[in-house]
């Protein structure tokens, strides 16, 4: 996260506690779903609590912070959408808008303005942005901030947030530039893991990235016989949970899929991973976070493959090779295939 200016900071939680609203700014003995229920001007906002089961969860401990919706706000949604979010087949899809709208812990104004994004109950993170002192939450204005409850605080806003309803795939192939991903996902019987319920982080190599292999390189590895290789190029690129790019950028690193560790590290002022630049982080998908990378990562030598090489203690350097598309290791006196 990015620490905006001080002065600017300033502005926003001065602009923010004068915000008018049906709520007051006040210390309350009161949870989060009495407060806004008593406010008066959430009453879908309550319904759909009440829909999705989370009024207890909501009423519990916590403690949350809420961006709360008006009814106005709800009336802004295509006619006919919230109706459709109250029926029992829905519940799924309305608590993951629901809890989109919440985050975990207590988050003043004051904190609020300092972040570029915050990750949400949902999983999916939310844009956070101050234009002339003035705070957005994925475009939607803060109206009346720091309504403080007994588990929590409110923070009101003009419009109802929607998070992602596509999956990796789907995100990805909406984007257009992942067709070759795809494909390859495809052949190698991965597509139905990166629809999945669990969340999973993808370094996704773009079309171009694809094209930079050698001549052939793509076409051999989509062939049958080479799906084994081939799926574990691609859960080379895939990490289990979500993670972030404040997470890689402080220097997590992250064990991939297919066993390998991944890291970020700032090369001449540009986030790399291993040799590959990132060029887009943090596209939210309802199953799991991309991260688009310019080059196609290639697994390292197994342990057991480096221990057959004389114990010579030079770095392996894999590529693909397009005749065969065995993995192919080369150090500075011998060369390694499988």
């Amino acid at each position: 996260m990015l620490i905006r200016s001080a002065a600017l900071a300033l502005i926003a939680a001065v602009s923010l506690s004068l915000g008018s609203g049906a709520l007051a700014a006040e210390p309350a003995g009161r949870d989060i779903v009495t407060t806004a229920v008593e406010a008066g001007s959430f009453e879908t906002l309550a319904a759909a609590l009440k829909a999705a089961g989370l009024v207890e969860t909501l009423k519990g401990k916590g403690p949350f912070t809420v961006f709360a919706p008006t009814d106005e706000a709800f009336s802004k949604l295509p006619e006919g959408t919230v109706e459709t979010l109250l029926k029992p087949e829905n519940k799924k899809q309305l608590i993951a808008v629901l809890t989109y709208h919440v985050v975990a812990g207590k988050v003043l104004a004051a904190d609020v303005v300092k972040l570029d994004a915050a990750a949400t109950v949902n999983g999916q993170r939310v844009n956070i942005k101050v234009d002339e002192g003035t705070v957005q939450i994925d475009g939607a204005k803060v109206a009346n901030a720091d309504i403080l409850c007994s588990n929590g605080v409110i923070h009101v806003i003009d419009q109802v947030i929607l998070p992602s309803a596509d999956s990796i795939p789907q995100t990805a192939d909406k984007a257009g530039v992942f067709k070759t991903l795809l494909a390859a996902a495809e052949a190698a019987g991965l597509v139905e893991a990166l629809s999945g319920d669990k969340p999973l982080t993808v370094f996704a190599p773009t079309d171009d990235a694809f094209a930079a292999l050698p001549k052939g390189t793509v076409e051999t590895l989509l062939k049958p016989e080479n799906k084994e290789k081939l799926a574990s190029i691609l859960k080379y690129h895939v990490v289990a949970g979500r993670v972030f790019s404040s997470e890689l950028l402080s220097g997590k690193e992250v064990t991939t899929l297919q066993g390998g560790k991944l890291s970020v590290a700032m090369k001449d002022g540009k986030a790399k991973v291993l040799n590959a630049r990132l060029l887009t982080t943090d596209i939210d998908a309802s199953n799991g976070v991309i991260h688009v990378i310019d080059t196609v990562l290639l697994p390292p030598a197994t342990p057991a493959k480096k221990a057959a090489s004389n114990h010579q203690p030079q770095q392996a350097v894999a590529h693909v090779c397009p005749t065969t598309g065995r993995i192919m290791y080369h150090d500075t006196r011998t060369a390694r295939r499988r």
